[in-house]
């Protein structure tokens, strides 16, 4: 070794020297050098550091607090506890969390770093891309907000803002999130995913769109990996040509299969009907809806309304096949026309709505009753059509200027005739009786006319009987009001049920109806702790009874009183 050589290496030693001196271990945060390589000073440009760069075998490396850092060049201020790394930089913290950079900035003291250009951060599962990274390793975070992106399995993740939490493995996406997956995409203002169960729990306007539905929500959960999930804010599902709102709604792809809770509309986007109830199913396989607790059915007859009520509404069969029942204190009013029986059958294909069990209709002032009651929808207009009464069927219609009297006809059937959705014709056939109260122009009773024949025909003109025609040897008379005394006034089986009209499309609902006490939708009122919910998720994942999407979210199917008659 020559003299040169000698006092370089005591020159090496003594630097080395003072470096030891100033890197002297200060408690648990130090910042350790593990690997040096080449040492130099640069008091100019960084005054008081250490500057470290990598040799021919290997980069530079340190340690903190079991992380560890490699970089092509370092500069170290070891009284201040802190570096700069430049240059294909690596961090490795644990087996899972490894980061890469171009640059990067190490506080010792406080645990925070700074990464930028090209950086990337990966945990075995996924791997994020970003600009700017922030790593906050005391708290174990890391955060960017110049805009990011996340790769895993299933998803493709980005966002302007987010935040990557290491313990629970998850990621808080916030504005102008998206996601993108070959079955569908998701758009948020926020979201917060799991990495490990693939879990999207959503806040603010948010909105997924699959091949075949559409939700919109603005607090929710989704579980990526199968398409499954509920919303518990302002929610809708487009679905099966079908638009649902509710204040909850859950969803299936799988069984195909959404359900929803409390303030529902169902409408259905192709016949323009609305289903309103306080608990809905759809059936996507089955082309089926169920509803009940205050349910309605509403659609547009010749431009008006008609509201259909039962305990429990049924909808099945595919499009211009549909059959709607009604089941139990089943209702319907629209304004000329209103009804109840125990069951309500409707037959989009045959237009032949059935009043099954006990029914009673209301034609304006008419009231209509036998043992079952049609009515039939011409195909082409949607308009009434006709009217069938079979067995028993009895017509009572109070006379107005008397306002003690009533008009009624009896026959075993019934078969009226709509012209522009009005009763214009009413045929009454077999053993047919009348009684009916006869006025001149001055509105003077004559007399009331009781007869019995084999059929009458009633024409009707504003709703009131205009004339009456008598087929078939008619026997009867038009009795002076004095020598037809009030017993006999009425016709056998009379029965006036004026005090049940339905007058208005909220009487179609009783009082059990209008105090139904809404279920308590979990979460809307306070915020859910997802962190425990996704604990629990994952304990329960394979006891689907218990998950909490089940217990706490997806709607119960009401049980039933009764069992539903089917027409």
């Amino acid at each position: 070794m020559n003299l040169k050589s000698i006092s370089f290496f005591i020159l090496f030693l003594a630097a080395f020297s003072v470096f030891a001196q100033e890197q002297e271990p200060k408690g648990e945060r130090q910042i350790n050098i593990v690997y040096g390589a080449n040492f130099t000073k640069d008091e100019a440009q960084y005054p008081g550091a250490s500057i470290f760069s990598k040799d021919d075998e290997r980069q530079v490396q340190f340690e903190h607090q079991g992380a560890d850092l490699w970089c092509d060049i370092a500069i170290f201020y070891a009284e201040e506890n802190r570096l700069k790394a430049i240059g294909n930089i690596r961090l490795q913290q644990g087996d899972s969390i490894e980061m890469n950079s171009a640059k990067l900035d190490w506080n010792g003291n406080t645990s925070l770093a700074k990464a930028w250009e090209n950086v990337d951060l990966t945990n075995g599962q996924m791997t994020l891309t970003t600009d700017t990274l922030y790593f906050d390793r005391e708290k174990q975070q890391a955060y960017y907000n110049s805009g990011g992106k996340v790769v895993d399995s299933a998803n493709v993740l980005t966002s302007k803002v987010g935040t990557y939490f290491m313990t629970p493995k998850k990621y808080q996406f916030q504005r102008n999130v998206h996601i993108d997956n070959p079955d569908y995409i998701i758009d948020s203002e926020q979201l917060d995913y799991y990495t490990t169960s693939k879990n999207a729990y959503m806040y603010g306007p948010s909105t997924i769109t699959g091949e075949e539905y559409k939700i919109y929500c603005e607090r929710g959960f989704y579980d990526t990996k199968i398409e499954q999930g509920y919303g518990i804010k302002n929610t809708r599902i487009d679905y099966d040509n079908k638009i649902i709102e509710g204040d909850s709604l859950y969803f299936d792809k799988a069984t195909e299969f959404a359900s929803a809770t409390n303030n529902i509309q169902i409408t259905d986007t192709i016949n323009n009907g609305v289903i309103r109830a306080h608990y809905a199913e759809v059936h996507k396989a089955k082309d089926s809806v169920f509803a009940t607790k205050r349910a309605v059915s509403i659609s547009l007859v010749q431009k008006d309304s008609l509201y259909m009520h039962g305990d429990t509404l049924m909808v099945t069969g595919k499009e211009e096949e549909r059959i709607l029942r009604a089941f139990r204190n089943a209702k319907f009013y629209k304004t000329d026309l209103s009804g109840k029986c125990d069951s309500i059958h409707f037959d989009e294909k045959t237009g032949i709505t059935q009043l099954i069990t006990d029914p009673i209709l209301w034609n304006v002032d008419n009231q209509i009753t036998g043992d079952s009651i049609h009515l039939i929808s011409d195909m082409e207009t949607d308009k009434l059509d006709s009217l069938k009464v079979i067995e028993n069927a009895f017509i009572i219609s109070l006379d107005t200027i008397s306002g003690t009297g009533y008009n009624q006809a009896k026959g075993k059937n019934l078969f009226g005739k709509f012209i522009e959705n009005e009763l214009k014709i009413i045929d009454l056939v077999q053993n047919t009786e009348v009684i009916y109260y006869v006025y001149n122009d001055d509105e003077e009773l004559v007399g009331i006319d009781k007869t019995i024949c084999s059929k009458i025909r009633l024409l009707m003109a504003n709703n009131d009987i205009e004339d009456i025609t008598f087929f078939v040897n008619p026997d009867g008379d038009i009795f002076p009001e004095t020598d037809l005394p009030v017993e006999s006034r009425k016709l056998k089986g009379f029965v006036w049920r004026g005090d049940e009209r339905i007058m208005s499309k909220e009487e179609i609902f009783d009082e059990d109806d209008n105090n139904i006490e809404l279920v308590k939708i979990r979460g809307i009122d306070n915020p859910i702790d997802i962190d425990a919910e996704e604990n629990e998720r994952q304990k329960n994942q394979n006891d689907p009874i218990n998950a909490p999407n089940n217990k706490a979210v997806k709607p119960k199917k009401p049980v039933l009183k009764k069992k539903a008659q089917t027409p």
